[in-house]
């Protein structure tokens, strides 16, 4: 297994209607660390985009990958990958959308369950493990009796787009912390009360 190398699966659906959407964060995440790695995503035999490269100036080398499959089925494209770079589950990061947090924040986690998230579901059956890290991405809780499927299925509020771009920053930043002063310190820094 490569002991530099990280893969970062920025988790969505493919297409330009989902393009917005608050399931699709984790690829908006992406789009923030590839503009600062430098370079296009390419399409990948593993039915994923990536772009390889480092962050920063001897930085860790990375794979930002997007998978091209829908939301649930997440799990090949990034397993097929792994497999590929030869990339440990304790380098893979997963960005995703989480309802379970306040829009606005994130939380940063190792492994434990995947909260009705199927694509994290999709992710640990095709690893074969849970012990993953994970940069959850708060969007929040369908106001009243909204399904949950329908709500993040939905572009954010445009009050939320106000905001947005510090959000998808604060979450690249993240990934950037976690790959290079471990997830301890990321927590530290990000989980503030």
């Amino acid at each position: 297994m490569s002991s530099d190398t990280w893969l970062v699966a920025g988790l969505g659906n493919p297409g330009p209607g989902y393009a917005h959407n608050r399931h699709n964060v984790g690829q908006m995440v992406l789009d923030e660390l590839s503009s600062r790695v430098g370079g296009k995503f390419k399409t990948h035999s593993s039915r994923a985009q990536i772009l390889e490269g480092r962050m920063g100036i001897g930085g860790p080398r990375l794979v930002l990958a997007k998978p091209m499959t829908y939301m649930n089925l997440s799990g090949g494209p990034v397993a097929n990958l792994a497999k590929f770079f030869g990339i440990d589950p304790a380098h893979i990061i997963a960005v995703h959308d989480e309802i379970d947090i306040d829009f606005d924040t994130i939380k940063l986690k190792l492994g434990g369950g995947e909260g009705g998230h199927n694509g994290l579901r999709d992710i640990s059956k095709a690893l074969g493990t849970k012990d993953y890290l994970r940069v959850r991405v708060g969007v929040g809780r369908p106001p009243g009796r909204m399904d949950t499927a329908d709500y993040v299925l939905k572009d954010f509020s445009k009050d939320e787009k106000k905001d947005l771009p510090f959000l998808i920053d604060t979450a690249a930043d993240a990934v950037e912390v976690i790959m290079s002063l471990g997830l301890d310190a990321a927590q530290r820094k990000f989980h503030i009360a």
